[in-house]
């Protein structure tokens, strides 16, 4: 039996969501996450204004103009971390990229001076990834994918007084807007196709869009600094700054879908013989009455197949896809290789912050510590130690369980420690 943890084991079998998630949701939605998650996670907008939620000043904490700014001027920033749109369009990296100097001739660069010009006569600036790129973001993204169980991205945009950077469209995952300075007035209109897939943009019913986008809106809102917008997936919204210039911030939630499960149900499938086998000589996939015997005889075996697939196998799977797309907190190489040497009994150490972990003894005396990126194996004798400290039982390096003396434990740790698994306390 396997045992697998977000955060420290809660009630009723599910992870307790800790305190800095929670006030992270808190953060974006205007009620209590019952309610989020039974009227509108995935079914409807959500409005918050500042006023209804906990913190008055706003957003500015995870990303301000100045701090814009600095990515664009003073970090060496590249792409793809930065686009920039004008009048509905792209404009091409070519545009506003360059060398960065003696030194730094990679030629991919953001050129501060390209951008400038660009913002100044109307365009948009979109800065992509911050999840990975600036700390606030970095914590308040792994922080609201616990809350959530859902990886997370998150952009900013930069919109000068007046413009509009993208034409009316929808995504294809859901996503909170956070309104951080300036004023940003909102239409959004219902979904033409309900609950899209990533392989179905928008792009592809511009016309369906565009009419829809003719009607009277379902909200039609000035988002005020401080305030937050839950937009499910297919929901149709343009954006155009008011009198001065707006930024916000896009979180887009990579949640999986039951598509996802027939993707790897279909991936497994490749396991039975009868859905391997081969078309007959000569047939004519042209011809509908000759292709029907093919089709009635192969929706009876992957009926067959589905009916026995192993819930295990769909799990691995799923966890390969999952796992990597939500990253845990940062470590500091630096620091935490100079911790290794002076590591004693008296160590404090913990889990890493939001590590997806799965312990599961494999039958041949070892025990199999699955990560996002990897599995590790150790001595079965690790297993009470390892689960000891994994859910935060214990801290102390010589109070970990199961193990004869210091020195196994010293070891056990500083393996840990050096796998990123565990961080010093």
């Amino acid at each position: 039996m396997t045992m697998t943890h977000l955060v420290p084991p809660g009630g009723h079998g599910r992870p307790a969501v800790p305190s800095a998630a929670a006030a992270a949701l808190a953060r974006c939605v205007a009620v209590e996450p019952a309610k989020f998650a039974a009227d509108h996670w995935g079914r409807s907008p959500l409005l918050s204004r500042a006023a209804e939620l906990p913190n008055p000043a706003g957003f500015r904490d995870l990303l301000s103009p100045a701090d814009a700014d600095e990515l664009l001027s003073r970090r060496g920033l590249r792409t793809p971390f930065l686009r920039v749109a004008k009048d509905g369009q792209l404009v091409p990296a070519a545009r506003w990229t360059g060398g960065g100097g003696a030194g730094a001739e990679i030629g991919d660069q953001v050129l501060d001076e390209q951008i400038l010009a660009l913002y100044a006569d109307g365009a948009t600036l979109v800065l992509q990834g911050l999840h990975r790129t600036w700390p606030a973001l970095v914590d308040f993204a792994r922080d609201l994918g616990l809350a959530l169980a859902q990886p997370l991205q998150v952009n900013a945009y930069l919109t000068p007084a007046g413009s509009q950077g993208f034409a009316t469209h929808y995504d294809t995952h859901d996503v909170f807007v956070l309104q951080v300075d300036g004023r940003k007035h909102w239409r959004i209109h219902p979904p033409v196709l309900p609950d899209p897939l990533e392989k179905q943009p928008w792009g592809g019913r511009a016309d369906e869009v565009a009419a829809t986008a003719e009607g009277r809106p379902a909200l039609d809102v000035v988002l005020e600094p401080g305030d937050a917008l839950y937009l499910p997936r297919g929901w149709l919204h343009s954006a155009q700054a008011q009198e001065s210039s707006s930024l916000h911030l896009t979180v887009g939630i990579r949640a999986l879908t039951r598509y996802a499960l027939v993707e790897e149900l279909l991936a497994l499938a490749a396991e039975d013989p009868r859905l391997r086998a081969g078309l007959p000589f000569g047939l004519d996939v042209a011809d509908p009455d000759a292709i029907e015997p093919e089709l009635t005889e192969t929706v009876e075996a992957l009926r067959d197949w589905l009916l026995r697939a192993d819930p295990e196998s769909l799990a691995a799977r799923l966890r390969a896809r999952a796992w990597p797309a939500a990253r845990p907190a940062p470590i500091r190489p630096l620091a935490q290789a100079a911790v290794l040497a002076a590591l004693g009994p008296d160590s404090r150490v913990a889990v890493r912050a939001g590590l997806r972990w799965q312990l599961a003894p494999t039958g041949d005396g070892t025990v199999a510590l699955r990560l996002f990126d990897r599995t590790i194996t150790l001595p079965g004798t690790c297993e009470p130690a390892l689960r000891a400290v994994l859910t935060g039982d214990v801290t102390r390096v010589g109070d970990l369980p199961g193990l004869d003396d210091d020195a196994d434990r010293l070891v056990l740790a500083r393996r840990l420690l050096k796998e990123a698994v565990l961080t010093p306390v």
